[in-house]
């Protein structure tokens, strides 16, 4: 995944740069960078922060910044920005999403007489560098920016920062978010509202899908208007957005404290001494499951947040798990002897989930129920890098429908598996809570989730889920 922050002023921006990008943090831990405009060009930085935070890497560098415009970047893929000189001029571009056709679009590139490419990620060439390409094949930074989104199967949205402009432009089908904010002097795009109340903007337009828009320190032009379809990620108010983030105008944390409401209300009688999140953002699913059931919510396990990051982000599946268990601390005097209900926002492979409940059950926990806030995981995200799993069958769903099905798994099969009142889904959620060693598992369902979102099922990705989109 990733997360990206820009900003043009009449002075100095490099402070708000500097804060505003690593509001993005929870959104990438391998690399940072920021680039910005001045006088004599384009400076830029890129650190490797996947031992140490952004805010840290970079507090020393920040003297050596100055602009009235810049863009900056946490990347958990490839080295960004990138500075690139074309017909179009020197200009520094970052990208977030995730390019499927890769491959093709590099073999077209040569075809047409590109010579190379310098930058490379995971052995492979760096995707920015790939997009800054089909851009340099427009009519003009606009032009090439549309060709690029065009060509793309999967999902880029990106700033460029050209002279003292930073062009913004909103992924094709608007799958990740893309919202300015003003304050007097000076304008700023991100793709977390949260970065803007602390550093004093004040939201003023979320970018439609595919929409280009040019900020300047007095405003921002539309240079091309959204598209009419739009596919947002919902994993952003599940799971992947900052608690204080608004997205389509839904606020990620009230999304979830709804979603946990929903998940208690249709699971009534259960009998159970607390309710209990996943931290972190397993925390409000559950205080919503917590007000609806009229059941305390209390900390069994607390997160130690000073150095552990979120456990997805990291290659390895062995540092994974180390992670996932060295930030969870639990608290014996709330687990001994007690009926504890949990809920986490997802389960992917499970794994760090398994051993969780081996740890409870080891502190004297006598049930462990477990409720997942959205459905079942069925295929792998082609749009975003949701997660690093390398084949479907890392996720605990597919897993227990390929033993069910013993390993014969047809479309057919799979439709019977999406819905909830079917004797192969129950059989799937049987599978998965024996193999998580559970008292009791249930998934939230599709329907629910959207209504307590708010969001009519045309208007996001719903795809991890039901394999349905249009591009799939």
């Amino acid at each position: 995944m990733g997360g990206f922050f820009g900003v043009v002023s009449d002075h100095d921006c490099v402070s708000d740069l500097f804060y505003g990008t690593d509001y993005h943090s929870h959104l990438g831990t391998r690399r940072g960078g920021m680039a910005v405009s001045s006088s004599g060009g384009i400076y830029r930085k890129i650190h490797d922060i996947s031992s140490v935070p952004f805010r840290a890497k970079f507090d020393s560098d920040i003297d050596s910044f100055r602009g009235n415009a810049g863009i900056g970047v946490i990347s958990d893929t490839e080295d960004q920005p990138l500075t690139i000189t074309s017909k179009h001029g020197t200009y520094a571009i970052v990208t977030v999403g995730k390019v499927g056709n890769l491959p093709e679009l590099v073999s077209k590139i040569f075809a047409e007489g590109n010579a190379h490419f310098a930058e490379s990620c995971e052995g492979e060439i760096n995707p920015t560098e790939l997009i800054a390409a089909l851009i340099n094949r427009g009519n003009d930074l606009v032009d090439g920016i549309v060709k690029a989104q065009e060509a793309i199967k999967g999902s880029c949205s990106m700033l460029i920062l050209h002279d003292n402009f930073v062009y913004a432009a909103r992924d094709r089908y608007g799958r990740t978010p893309v919202e300015i904010g003003r304050k007097k002097g000076a304008y700023a795009v991100s793709m977390e509202s949260s970065a803007f109340p602390n550093l004093d903007y004040t939201f003023c337009h979320e970018l439609g899908p595919g929409e280009i828009v040019q900020l300047s320190a007095n405003g921002f032009e539309q240079k091309k208007a959204p598209g009419c379809t739009r596919k947002f990620c919902t994993f952003f108010w599940v799971y992947y957005g900052y608690p204080s983030s608004t997205y389509e105008g839904v606020n990620s944390e009230y999304a979830r404290w709804r979603n946990g409401s929903s998940l208690a209300e249709g699971d009534k009688g259960m009998e159970i001494d607390s309710v209990c999140g996943i931290p972190d953002s397993g925390i409000p699913h559950a205080i919503g499951y917590s007000y609806a059931a009229g059941k305390p919510y209390l900390r069994t396990f607390v997160k130690y947040t000073p150095t552990w990051t979120r456990s997805f982000m990291p290659q390895s599946q062995k540092v994974r798990e180390n992670i996932a268990r060295m930030k969870l601390i639990p608290v014996k005097e709330l687990i001994a002897g007690k009926r504890l209900l949990f809920c986490d926002d997802s389960i992917v492979r499970g794994t760090q989930l398994k051993d969780t409940v081996k740890r409870l059950y080891a502190g004297g926990a006598k049930e462990i129920h477990m409720r997942s806030a959205c459905p079942p995981l069925l295929y792998g995200c082609p749009f975003l890098n949701f997660s690093r799993s390398r084949s479907e069958l890392d996720l605990a769903a597919r897993r227990a429908i390929a033993a069910l099905e013993k390993g014969e798994i047809t479309a057919e099969k799979m439709e019977k598996y999406k819905d909830p009142e079917s004797a192969e889904y129950k059989a799937m959620v049987e599978y998965i809570r024996k193999e998580l060693n559970l008292t009791t598992l249930k998934y939230q369902t599709l329907e629910r989730l959207l209504n307590a979102i708010g969001q009519d099922a045309e208007n996001v990705c719903t795809y991890c889920w039901n394999g349905k989109d249009i591009d799939a």
